[in-house]
């Protein structure tokens, strides 16, 4: 029966495949630090096939490149052996929202949810540590080879990522900045959509560098703006010119593919003075800053017989065949009063129709600022200054609306969530519009100075102070829609990043010593309960973790079944006594699993009978040999389509 492996893909791998299917002759073997033979990348070879000269040695080329830059990548792509285990005391309506809450290092979340939501998140949000000298960043340990990472990130769950400060003595003050958003912005690029959009909120310290490095990652052609919000209006004397804005870099994933939204198309702006039978109407120039093609040619004003070029270093925007359609179509205006150059007629039917906004501005100069946000946390939490300088939802609602607008259940990722403002913000849209906009935050639980005010109200650390801001702001919200409140999702699923559930024999089953084989019998973890089980599964297979989990309680009598009413979630025990099974159900049918001890041939054809495409047991689950040689066998008669995994 195969295995689960129950840890994060190995990237380096999976590239060498790639590479493989496209240039055989580059891959050839080497030795690891074991000794083993593995698949390795001839990269001399592959710089001969990608390029048109024979290349002898290392050539300059335009590129950003800092200090560390390439154990970033490494650490990108080395597995972890981690888990998210869930968390239902802290969590809101845990059973039925679409929202995740992931609490621990985000670089650990990225890897565990790749499988899961590649490529379909909508858009990413990220307001990161902006390297002012006083911030915390991660601290990924760079310094450590791929083995040591993975041997550390698998078997130790007591090490692990940790916050310090980069100050601006360090040597490497932006070098360690950048290997630290490295490492996040090229996993964080797999999960957008084609059509997706990440936006960056930075200031004037790492600007430079991030859009030199986001141009690497996600390509300088995907680059679609720089928007500058005013941050603040009151002036500073803390510096020469009072710094009043911060930046949102804005990348899509495929720029040919992105649809981007503004704000609610004007109304005003369109008049019918002619009573066209297509409505109101309004006009826009007729030339374009980008010559090509037959586009420079006269125009002529049949009323006053005037030839009208386009102007100086520009073109029309269409063709002479093109503009007699529109002409023909009456499209075409020469003025409100028929006496000047032409212009083109939009009619506001027609971009209503087809969902157009308003092109949004780089300038956003009434989007609230950090003092609005500060105000809006503090509102919530009873008068209490419990986080300084948040991000408003003012600023966060016009980005979502530019990102995502109005489509339908869309996913929005945030994972450097602070105190949740994008997750408020998704909720008040949603209530304002009725879609279902669902949101992923990640936030470390970075400790709170124990001189603050939110410290001494008992939030001990940042990723409390957002849990807490969130349900507070989705009661608010839900009051505040009345009765279309009622079936909002303003919940959230708490799942919190840990070590495997698997004992390290599972992994490293040739390193264990024959005076431990009695205490590794089971291979998971004593501490660990069948929901932690079934999440790690979840992300080991793929399946959405926020699809509705159903528990069901299985007892056996004299050859019966009795099962408990399907949907409850009261509890119901980790510990079955013979013939009594707790078995989970995942969105109905995809994933079905057992993992308490004692499965028999009659429970396996019991669940075989359900046909769920997946099923999963403990392997060291079985009632005996027999039924665990025949369960393959019992599914493939019963329920061909079903995969069958053990852990």
């Amino acid at each position: 029966m195969e295995k689960l492996k129950m840890h994060t893909p190995d990237f380096t791998d999976e590239n060498i495949a790639r590479i493989a299917e496209l240039f055989p002759n580059c891959v050839t073997e080497s030795r690891d630090e074991n000794g083993k033979i593995k698949r390795a990348i001839d990269f001399d070879q592959l710089r001969q096939e990608l390029s048109g000269n024979i290349v002898e040695g290392p050539q300059e080329r335009y590129q950003l490149n800092w200090p560390g830059k390439r154990e970033a990548l490494l650490t990108a792509n080395a597995p972890i052996a981690k888990t998210l285990r869930p968390c239902r005391e802290e969590s809101v309506d845990f059973d039925t929202t679409k929202n995740l809450f992931i609490e621990g290092d985000n670089l650990d979340a990225l890897k565990l949810l790749q499988e899961t939501y590649l490529g379909k998140v909508k858009m990413i949000y990220i307001d990161p540590p902006y390297n002012t000298g006083s911030d915390l960043i991660y601290d990924d340990d760079f310094a450590e080879d791929r083995g040591a990472y993975f041997q550390r990130t698998m078997q130790r769950d007591d090490e692990g990522n940790r916050l310090v400060l980069n100050s601006e003595t360090n040597g490497r003050f932006h070098s360690d900045w950048l290997s630290m958003m490295y490492s996040r912005l090229k996993l964080a690029r797999s999960f957008l959509s084609e059509d997706g959009v990440i936006f960056i909120s930075i200031d004037d310290n790492e600007i430079s560098g991030l859009r030199k490095q986001c141009d690497e990652v996600f390509g300088e052609r995907n680059y679609v703006a720089n928007v500058v919000w005013q941050s603040r209006t009151s002036i500073s004397d803390d510096h020469e010119i009072s710094m009043n804005h911060n930046h949102t870099l804005v990348y899509a994933k495929e720029y040919s593919a992105l649809k981007f939204y503004g704000e609610e198309l004007d109304r005003s702006e369109y008049k019918n003075p002619n009573n066209d039978v297509r409505g109101p109407w309004k006009l826009v120039p007729l030339d374009a800053n980008k010559p090509g093609g037959d586009t420079m040619y006269p125009i002529r004003n049949p009323n006053t017989g005037e030839d009208y070029w386009p102007p100086d270093g520009r073109s029309w925007a269409i063709n002479p065949k093109e503009y007699k359609k529109l002409y023909d179509d009456n499209r075409i205006a020469f003025g409100l009063k028929g006496d000047s150059a032409p212009k083109k007629k939009l009619f506001l039917n027609e971009r209503l129709a087809k969902g157009d906004t308003k092109t949004p501005s780089s300038l956003l100069l009434d989007a609230g600022t950090t003092k609005d946000g500060s105000a809006e946390i503090t509102e919530l939490f009873n008068k209490k200054k419990i986080f300084t300088y948040p991000k408003p939802t003012t600023l966060l609602t016009r980005l979502i609306q530019y990102g995502v607008y109005h489509e339908k259940d869309q996913i929005i990722l945030d994972f450097f969530s602070g105190s949740g403002t994008t997750a408020d913000a998704a909720m008040q849209l949603n209530a304002i519009d009725g879609r279902n906009r669902q949101f992923i935050l990640v936030q470390w639980p970075e400790e709170t100075a124990k001189t603050s005010e939110a410290y001494k109200a008992g939030y001990k650390t940042i990723a409390e102070i957002g849990k807490e801001r969130i349900r507070r702001a989705g009661k608010k919200v839900r009051q505040g829609a009345g009765q279309k409140g009622h079936g909002l999702d303003v919940g959230f699923r708490v799942l919190k990043i840990d070590s495997s559930n698997m004992k390290d024999v599972y992994y490293s089953p040739d390193t264990a010593e024959q005076a431990s084989l009695l205490d590794q019998i089971g291979n998971v973890k004593e501490d660990r309960t069948p929901e932690d089980l079934l999440f790690q599964v979840m992300l080991d297979w793929g399946v959405d973790l926020s699809l509705p989990i159903m528990r069901q309680q299985w007892i056996i009598d004299n050859g019966q079944w009795t099962i408990s009413e399907p949907g409850a979630t009261e509890d119901i025990g980790t510990e079955s006594s013979a013939g009594t099974f707790e078995v989970f159900f995942v969105d109905e049918n995809a994933l079905a699993c057992c993992f308490d001890d004692g499965v028999s041939e009659d429970l396996i054809k019991e669940l075989a009978k359900r046909q769920p495409l997946r099923a999963v047991f403990r392997d060291s689950g079985f009632a005996s040999d027999d039924a665990k040689i025949n369960a393959e066998q019992i599914f493939k008669q019963m329920s061909p389509t079903t995969e069958m995994r053990s852990i």
